[in-house]
């Protein structure tokens, strides 16, 4: 069974940065397609930020270009987010979310691509 642990989140002022951490309890979490969504009070859940499982390709929210960088360490089995710049908007829990599908397409933006997800850290920005 896989299963996903995030952390890092916390409260923090406007224009400063955090970095998330996902552990992955798989035993071939290099297979894995990993990402971050993340869930406003009162809105749906949306995608973040996606790699792929091999050459770490990546994909981005528009929102959040230039500010957020998602890594992997396979060797950790951990995903990371890191987040600089953070403005009150991205106020919300955050979620990591695996698949181990290996299609590497528009799909990995959405929820239900991914198989297995944690239980969210929650980020707090304050103005």
């Amino acid at each position: 069974q896989v299963q996903l642990v995030e952390s890092g989140g916390g409260l923090v002022q406007a224009g400063d940065s955090l970095k998330l951490s996902c552990i992955v309890s798989a035993h071939t979490f290099s297979d894995y397609t990993m990402a971050w969504f993340r869930q406003a009070p009162g809105k749906e859940r949306e995608f973040v930020a996606a790699i792929s499982w091999s050459i770490g390709s990546t994909k981005y929210v528009d929102s959040v270009k230039g500010r957020f960088t998602i890594s992997r360490d396979n060797a950790k089995n951990t995903v990371y987010l890191q987040m600089n710049s953070l403005t009150p908007e991205d106020t919300a829990t955050y979620y990591c979310a695996a698949d181990s599908l290996r299609i590497w397409s528009t799909g990995v933006t959405r929820s239900s691509y991914y198989d297995h997800w944690g239980q969210g850290t929650q980020v707090i920005v304050s103005s």
